[in-house]
């Protein structure tokens, strides 16, 4: 039986941020982890964490108990297990091993993220799922629906989440009622490692749409990105590393 709906998300509990209603109402659901969420930099480890690969086995830990709230089993979660805040160096094989696993689940519909300068690793996913679809698409295979799920970016010279950028479709809303609000907390409350980070990202109505195109020629908006701002990551050297990866899959830009 092939899976209604197919999330890829950059680390595990963006798909509870973004897409928990999906998930909890989806008829069969799968979730693909493209980073293990443990960057190297042991700054970003929370407290008490001194390993970096103890740290995404936590990481992995707390996913499958979320994603167990939502009725997924254990086999349903994916992990591709790049290094958090390095997926962009990988694009071209991520998007290979994405490519195989739409052949195997062969989604109805595939929620990705959307590209916005949030985070280096949104970005890689967000490229790296839809060049996997134009892989597939291509070779004769079935080519899911893709819809966007809310990430966060900078605007304003703040975070914001839950919306996508300004300028573009505003997507829209799927009202979680309050059976699926209190499971969506459950959800987030597994993941306590991020308690921290997760406090920006309030339980509510969930926002979509059909995934906007992308372009490489300029930044999704005015800079300096988040990432940028952070000094996480360069959109040049995203941009750079994207044009060389879609040139090793054969995709092109206006495929995604």
């Amino acid at each position: 039986m092939s899976t209604t709906i197919a999330v890829i998300a950059a680390h595990p509990d963006d798909e509870v941020v973004g897409a928990a209603g999906w998930l909890l109402s989806a008829g069969r659901a799968a979730v693909v982890h493209v980073t293990d969420g443990a960057p190297r930099d042991p700054r970003l480890w929370p407290e008490g964490v001194t390993d970096r690969e103890a740290y995404a086995r936590l990481r992995a830990d707390e996913a499958r108990a979320a994603l167990a709230v939502a009725g997924l089993r254990a086999a349903d979660r994916i992990a591709l297990g790049a290094i958090d805040q390095e997926a962009d160096r990988s694009l071209a094989p991520l998007a290979r091993e994405l490519a195989a696993i739409l052949r195997a689940l062969a989604p109805q519909v595939l929620v990705v993220h959307p590209l916005e300068g949030g985070h280096p690793d949104h970005d890689a996913a967000a490229l790296a799922a839809r060049a996997a679809r134009a892989v597939v698409a291509r070779g004769g295979g079935p080519a899911p629906r893709v819809l966007e799920m809310t990430s966060y970016h900078l605007r304003d010279g703040a975070l914001e989440s839950g919306a996508f950028l300004p300028g573009g479709e505003a997507g829209a809303i799927r009202p979680l009622d309050p059976a699926a609000r209190a499971a969506k907390a459950r959800m987030i409350a597994c993941h306590a490692s991020q308690r921290a980070v997760l406090a920006a990202f309030p339980v509510g109505d969930e926002r979509w749409r059909a995934a906007a195109a992308v372009s490489l020629g300029a930044p999704p908006h005015p800079r300096p990105l988040l990432y940028e701002a952070m000094g996480w990551a360069s959109w040049d050297r995203f941009a750079a590393r994207a044009q060389d990866a879609l040139g090793r899959l054969g995709v092109a830009e206006a495929e995604l």
